[in-house]
């Protein structure tokens, strides 16, 4: 993959407490799918991935790293428990969840990897219902939630 077929600005992301916060450069534009079984007991279904050439992370001392296999390890944060990334051993890559970050629109899905362990319940081009958050929030005050 050369340089032109890269995310051309840096891109910030960060765990769900904001103490974890990672730069990418030379992000690639296509998401990796995984659904594999530990990719789903680590996120609760698949892991979305986005990978780049350079990171720059700050916050490490919160960061908390899992050996999940033979060549693989997980890290997250360990203040507000948000996964982070996942780390290919044998070559060192790393790939970054995907929704931690202010990507741009009209990214790929670059593959789906062990579509054999993927459950039945989903399918990312189901025809199924989709609602706005503003849907969600209505149809939750509708039904007597207050979030003040």
């Amino acid at each position: 993959m050369s340089n032109a077929d890269r995310i051309a600005q840096p891109i910030n992301g960060r765990c769900l407490c904001g103490g974890v916060t990672i730069t990418l450069a030379d992000a690639h534009p296509e998401v990796d799918i995984c659904h594999c079984e530990m990719c789903q007991r680590w996120g609760g279904s698949m892991y979305a991935g986005i990978e780049a050439d350079g990171a720059t992370v700050k916050g490490e001392e919160l960061v908390s790293v899992y050996k999940s296999s033979d060549w693989a390890e997980r890290a997250f944060c360990s203040k507000c428990g948000s996964n982070l990334w996942f780390r290919f051993l044998p070559t060192g890559n790393r790939t970054f969840l995907a929704g931690m970050f202010d990507l741009p629109k009209g990214l790929g899905i670059k593959h789906q990897i062990f579509v054999d362990e993927k459950p039945d319940w989903y399918d990312l081009v189901q025809d199924s219902p989709m609602k706005t958050g503003a849907e969600i929030i209505a149809e939750a005050k509708a039904a007597g939630f207050s979030f003040e």
